[in-house]
């Protein structure tokens, strides 16, 4: 299996505009569970981070194998939501992939 997780640090925007942002890529992010072969599992956590962060959200998902993370990558569904949702409001991402 191979882990996904995502640190994202979002542009700098309104506190009232930022919370909206992350509920967006939230609620589309994991729309995705169940419609993706070989995507075991997909969360963001979208709380408040505590002042010690770096980061606003984070992504951790799981999948079957390193070749169903990459057609993910690719998937018409992912990508639409990484055009229109995530990467318009992002000023950073931090990504780490490993096998388990």
């Amino acid at each position: 299996m191979v882990k996904h997780i995502i640190l994202w640090t979002l542009n700098d925007m309104e506190k009232d505009k930022k919370e909206t942002v992350k509920q967006e890529i939230k609620k589309s992010l994991e729309s995705l569970n169940g419609k993706i072969p070989g995507l075991i599992d997909l969360k963001i956590t979208a709380s408040e981070p505590l002042s010690s962060s770096t980061a606003d959200l984070m992504l951790d998902s799981t999948f079957e194998s390193p070749e169903a993370l990459k057609n993910y990558s690719i998937h018409p569904e992912h990508t639409a939501i990484a055009n229109s949702k995530v990467r318009p409001y992002t000023k950073l991402r931090s990504c780490l992939d490993f096998q388990f």
